[in-house]
């Protein structure tokens, strides 16, 4: 029995319910479906990590890190990106370790948009974007991608820009389309919010999970853009631990001074122990660095093993997702094909239309190909065995 509340109240977020991550992962369990839904790693992280935390904690760093986060791993963060990126950051003072990278993209949001402000961003997106948005009181706009290329119309972009445009919201690689921006794009962007106050929020959590030779071309290595970014990546991301939550910000100074005014009241400083580690696993390059030819090999063996299917992949240049089209074989709705794919196939996948305010359906599906082999194996033949 549940307790019964006297409270009246009145929804922030009256049509949001429980997102449709939860309602699969629900039905996957109950048909107990192979899991090429989630994107998250089904395989371990690197032992030595584990030990660097463990010995984090025996050696006592089990109380609360500076606000900011831990010194050693902010300088870590600055010398990577400085090397990588070319763009340096001041580790006192643009550098923020976040308990995840929703976190900072909440925060960013938070501390930088005000009630009727406008906030752009590219449709198919990540469900947080206009949520968290409308929490702050802002107008969530979003531009459709076109299918099948998923690329940015910048046209598109200069005419939606008004006076009241507080913030793009830009994600690269990008979930769930698994492109990648370029430095043409870069240029776009930079040319389209010249000489105003915009704020661009870069959510770059594939960082590191680039295909085929990319360059990861995110906001730090344009100096322009740089100049009115907000960066969020991801330690949980680049390094298998998503349960970890921990992931980090950098921009400059006059915007990181507001949002950490917001993040010292939503959790004051990130884990501790965790952060130890990061710091001693950031001194060796090639713990990131190898991700890129890691992920590939797995797309390839996922496309691989899917050449016989009815489903047709599209192309994948970054993150660890690939979309399949059915448009040619089946009418149903994306969320009907995922349904079925559970029920009668018991194998677990994402609609797209998820990533669309108003659930538009593309008959696309998103497969996660961080998975260990065997999964990937048998997703793939249970996807195979599909009637086209």
């Amino acid at each position: 029995m549940s307790i019964q509340s006297s409270v009246q109240t009145s929804s922030k977020l009256p049509d949001v319910g429980t997102t449709i991550f939860s309602v699969i992962g629900q039905l996957s369990a109950q048909h107990k479906a192979i899991n090429l839904s989630q994107g998250a790693p089904n395989f371990p992280c690197d032992p030595q990590l584990v030990e660097l935390v463990s010995n984090a904690m025996r050696e006592g760093h089990n109380q609360y890190a500076p606000l900011t986060g831990l010194p050693a791993l902010k300088e870590a963060l600055a010398q990577k990106v400085h090397t990588l990126y070319g763009q340096q950051y001041d580790v006192g003072s643009e550098v923020l370790i976040t308990g995840s990278a929703s976190q900072g993209i909440y925060m960013a949001i938070s501390a930088l948009v005000h009630p009727g402000d406008e906030v752009i961003f590219f449709e198919p997106a990540f469900d947080s974007y206009a949520p968290v948005v409308r929490l702050q009181g802002g107008k969530p706009i979003g531009l459709k991608l076109q299918v099948p290329d998923f690329a940015i119309n910048w046209d598109e972009l200069r005419a939606t820009i008004t006076p009241r445009t507080r913030m793009i919201i830009i994600n690269t690689p990008h979930n769930p389309s698994a492109q990648v921006l370029t430095p043409a794009d870069l240029d776009q962007l930079a040319q389209l919010t010249r000489n105003t106050d915009i704020v661009v929020l870069s959510d770059e959590v594939y960082e590191h999970i680039v295909f085929d030779g990319r360059p990861h071309c995110g906001m730090a290595t344009h100096p322009e853009l740089a100049q009115r970014s907000v960066i969020v990546s991801s330690f949980g991301k680049t390094f298998h631990v998503t349960g970890w939550r921990v992931g980090y910000a950098l921009a400059p100074a006059a915007l990181m001074t507001e949002i950490v005014k917001v993040h010292q009241f939503m959790m004051y400083a990130a884990d501790t122990p965790m952060q130890v580690g990061f710091a001693h696993y950031l001194q060796r390059p090639e713990n990131y660095l190898q991700l890129s030819p890691f992920y590939q090999q797995k797309r390839d063996r996922l496309m691989s093993l899917m050449k016989d299917s009815p489903f047709k992949l599209l192309p994948c240049a970054g993150s660890f997702f690939v979309l399949a089209s059915y448009g040619h074989f089946s009418d149903e709705s994306d969320s009907e094909m995922v349904k079925r794919l559970i029920v009668e196939h018991g194998v677990a996948t994402i609609p797209l239309s998820a990533f669309y305010m108003d659930g538009t359906d593309n008959k696309l599906i998103r497969l996660s190909f961080a998975k260990d082999d065997a999964t990937l194996q048998a997703g793939a033949e249970a996807l195979c065995r599909v009637k086209g």
